[in-house]
Formats: C-alpha cells, structure tokens, sequence
C-alpha cells in the first residue's frame, strides 16, 4: 500500500491528473497539539479520506520549530488517508520551509487546480502573485480556488489584510475573474460563508483549535469541529462543509487493552485532582497559601491530564446537543443509584456513606432540573449559581438561603458561579 505523507513542495506547479476532490482542513495546531486538540484534527483527517487529497489552511502547528514539526508530521502520517499538503499561517513559522518547501506553489488537478499563496504575514508576496497570473493565462486552469490563510476583507470580520494588500490580489486575478471559482482562507477559529468581488469566499478553521465567537450572528455555540470537501458535480466545482460526527476518530478507543487501561487512568488522574483540590482547601485553612496554590496548580495539571485520556474515548456530540445528553445520567443517580446506595448503607450502619449519597441525590436532582432548563440554550436565563462546598448542593437564581437546605452550611461560604454575558448580549 502506498504510504501517505506530508508533501515537501519542491516545484511552484505540480500536475495532479488523478485528483478529482480536496478536502481542507483549518487550523488544526495554533493553540497546541495536546490530545484534546489532535482527537480533532484526528476526525478531520478521517473524514478527508473521502477526498483525493487533503489540503491544511494554515497553522498547522502553534510555533515554527522543528520539535512541532516532527510531532505534527508523525501524527499526521499515521492517521492520513491521503497525501497532505500544508498552506503556511501566522502560527507555521521557522522551520516551515525545511519540512514542506515552498510557500507558494499551485495544484493542478484533473478540472480544478488551487493556487496556495503565502499571506502568513498579512501581504502576498510578488513570488506568489506571479504564480497565480501565470495558473490563470493557462487554458488548462479553468476553475481555480486561490487558497491563503489571513481573510481578505469582508462582511463578517475586521481579522483580514487590509484593502491594499486585498487590491494587490485582485489587480493580479481581474483580467482571469471568470475563472476564480472560490476563495478559500483558515485563521479564524470558526467558520462563514460571503462573497468577496463577486466570488465566495469560504472560511474555515475547525480543524482543532477550540471553536470562537466571530461576531453576534456567528457564535461558538452554533459552530461544529469541521472541515470542506471540494469536488466536481458534472462540469461544477462544488464544495460542502461536513461536521465531525460523534464518533469521529474511534479506532483507538475500540481496541481493548486500550480502552480498559484509558478508563483506569481516567479515574486515577481524576482521583489525583480530588486528593490535591482537598489538600490545597486544608492548606489554605491553615493560612499556608503558597502551599495551597502549587496543589491547585498540580490539581489542573491532573485534570487536563484526565481531560487528555478521556478525550480519546469521548463520543463528541454537536453542541447544541450535548446538554441534553447529561440529563439521563443525572436522573438515574437521584432516582435510582443514590437512593439505593442510601437504603443500603442504613441497612450496613454506615451513616455517613448514607448521608454523602442522601447529600448528592438531592443535588443530583437540582442537576438534572437545571440541564433540562439549559437544553435550551439560547433561553437559558440563570445568571448566577451557587454551590455549598460543604455538601456540593447546587442552587440557581435568586434569592437563595441563608444556609444550605442539605447540610445547613453557611451562605457566607457558598461558592458563586457568575457568568459573563453571551456574545448574543453585547
């Protein structure tokens, strides 16, 4: 079987007659390549299977070393299904050029050819510019995506080149218009659709890096993990956005051994971010804050740790779908498990497991209330909610107690969950 890889561009123009498809993935690596972010660009490059090759928008990795380089490329080469080509970002600095070669180049497929250009550094470089003139006076180049990282202006967002550096573009692309088919940019953690002069711009950064707010009308919360297929449909170069799916990227989860010991290893790094939470509350009762502020810092370390393991074995729902799927568990436990528990630690003497599960079913019940309220996301109106750190009981709105109604703790020391308003608000 042929091996897929990373391609080092060596030529500004390679001839591709087998491609029919692309597959484009944005901004995988900027913010890191720990396991959370790479479980996406994992199901990313499973979905570009779909496609003849698959094409990275841009930062690839979060800063331009070799160390980032080899990690990205080893990933990438053990899970791609078809060879990958690399567009150079902001973040896609250093050693770019001694793992993947030229910055500008051009693709020429079998009835669309892409024209990468390098605009990492917020202007098209003339090497670049004199490429794409010369794709678009070939008779062969009649449907042609121009592929960069940074937006050009638009109706969506001010994070683009400036209009100088967009007219530049456009004084090269003019004379050939009729054969820009799409323009196609990364950068943004996010993704839209708008047209620019006249020709679709498609942005696209759900490749890993966790998903942002753009502006009122495009919020994180209504955006997936994604990527874009461009293909042919008859003599029409098309291109759709396709979601990652909940059970993208699931091979290493299906394996056993592996599954077993990622479970274990889950609830050991979670346990070690309970044992240093609790020890970093007895320090600071004891006036000792620097010792309880390094066990608040290996308590994180611990559940990022846990976050990592459980990643892999996670099943992603889309978001707007997520918060209904806790309710089930958080109502099994207060009807049925907690109570249990409870009914058979009275039966065994044992009071005080009695208690902690009587404590935690009338919070779980509070839970799974509040998940149902939440489900909608957009109505959802608690601002503020509070947690007794004596017993865990959660109350939402206002006004609350002057003591927890489970344990009787003081409202003094109750824990407050305030939030910021949604970008919908501002």
């Amino acid at each position: 079987m042929k091996p897929y890889k990373m391609q080092k561009i060596e030529q500004p123009i390679l001839r591709l007659p087998q491609v029919n498809s692309m597959g484009v993935i944005g901004d995988p690596g900027c913010e890191g390549l720990g396991t959370y972010n790479m479980k996406v660009y994992a199901g990313t490059l499973e979905k570009s299977a779909e496609d003849d090759i698959t094409l990275i928008a841009g930062d690839l990795v979060p800063t331009g070393n070799a160390y980032y380089y080899e990690a990205i490329s080893e990933l990438t080469e053990a899970i791609a299904y078809n060879d990958v080509y690399v567009l150079r970002g902001n973040h896609d600095t250093g050693a770019y050029m001694d793992y993947f070669g030229r910055k500008n180049y051009a693709l020429l497929a079998k009835d669309f050819s892409v024209v990468v250009l390098d605009n990492a550094l917020r202007t098209f470089e003339p090497e670049g510019l004199e490429l794409l003139k010369q794709v678009l006076e070939m008779d062969e180049a009649q449907r042609v995506i121009i592929a960069f990282h940074i937006p050009v202006p638009n109706h969506f967002i001010r994070n683009s080149v400036s209009e100088e550096e967009f007219a530049r573009l456009k004084e090269v692309y003019t004379p050939w218009k009729h054969k820009v088919n799409y323009l196609l940019c990364g950068h943004v953690h996010s993704r839209f659709e708008d047209m620019v002069d006249d020709i679709p711009l498609i942005c696209t950064g759900g490749g890993g890096a966790l998903i942002e707010d753009v502006s009122a009308d495009i919020r994180a919360c209504d955006v997936e993990h994604h990527m874009v297929h461009f293909f042919m449909e008859g003599q029409e170069l098309k291109y759709r956005f396709d979601n990652l799916s909940e059970n993208a990227y699931d091979k290493e989860r299906k394996v056993p051994i592996l599954k077993e010991n990622l479970e274990k290893t889950v609830a050991s790094e979670l346990m070690a971010h309970l044992k240093y939470l609790m020890f970093a509350d007895r320090a600071r009762r004891r006036g000792m804050e620097r010792i309880a502020n390094l066990f608040d810092a290996l308590a994180a370390s611990e559940y990022h740790h846990a976050r990592n393991f459980y990643s892999i074995m996670q099943s992603q729902t889309p978001f707007t779908e997520s918060v209904k799927s806790f309710i089930p568990t958080e109502t099994f436990e207060y009807q049925h498990y907690y109570t249990m528990m409870e009914e058979y630690a009275e039966e065994k003497n044992a009071p005080l497991t009695r208690q902690a599960f009587s404590g935690a079913a009338a919070a779980e019940k509070v839970h799974a209330e509040l998940l149902k309220e939440a489900s909608a996301i957009d109505q959802f109106d608690k601002e503020t909610v509070y947690v007794c750190p004596i017993c865990g009981y959660v109350m939402a709105g206002e006004p609350i107690p002057e003591r927890c109604p489970v344990c009787g703790g003081p409202k003094r020391q109750f824990e407050v969950f305030q939030s910021k308003n949604d970008t919908a608000e501002k």
